[in-house]
C-alpha cells in the first residue's frame, strides 16, 4: 500500500508540475507577445498587459484567441 500512494504522489507532481511550467511559459509568451506587438490605440496594449498580470493563465488563454488569432487571421 505505502508503495502506491508514493507512486501516485510522483505521477501527480510530476503531471502538474508539467503542466504548471506549460502554463507559466504560455503565459510569458503571450506577455511578451502583448507588449511588443498589441496596437497602442486608445491604451488598448496597457490594458491586454493588466488583464494577462493579473489574471495569469486565464488572460494569456484569452489574449491568444481574441487578439492574437485576430491578428495573424
Amino acid at each position: 500500500m505505502e508503495v502506491f500512494s508514493l507512486i501516485f504522489v510522483v505521477i501527480f507532481f510530476l503531471v502538474f508540475g508539467v503542466i504548471g511550467v506549460l502554463g507559466t511559459i504560455f503565459w510569458i509568451w503571450m506577455l511578451i507577445d502583448c507588449v511588443t506587438k498589441e496596437t497602442d490605440e486608445g491604451n488598448s496594449r496597457l490594458i491586454w498587459v493588466l488583464i494577462i498580470v493579473l489574471t495569469h493563465l486565464i488572460g494569456a488563454i484569452i489574449y491568444y484567441f481574441v487578439r492574437k488569432q485576430k491578428r495573424t487571421g
